[in-house]
């Protein structure tokens, strides 16, 4: 009887783990998104690395991907499947 009781709240708090764990993810630095990044010149090799960007433009062959992080925001601009250049800057408007 105790057995069954114990589930739903080992498979809730199971959940609410891998629910902090994924918010956890999204508290990277651009540091720490800059050095994940270091080696990569691919886009397959980017997105095993970095995982989804927060945000793609597209102009042609010309890509840029935005990955969100803590204090500001990493840039990578991609042509046809080569990752070309990275930025990193805050995220804030700029006047």
């Amino acid at each position: 009887m105790i057995a069954r009781l114990a589930r739903p709240v080992l498979g809730g708090a199971v959940l609410a783990l891998l629910a902090l764990g994924l918010l956890n993810g999204c508290g990277r630095s651009k540091e720490d998104i800059v050095q994940k990044a270091r080696g990569v010149s691919t886009r397959a090799e980017l997105e095993k690395a970095l995982g989804q960007p927060s945000d793609i433009a597209k102009l042609g062959p010309l890509e840029r991907w935005t990955y969100k992080a803590t204090n500001g925001e990493v840039v990578f601009v991609i042509v046809g499947d080569a990752v070309t250049l990275q930025a990193a800057g805050s995220s804030g408007d700029k006047k």
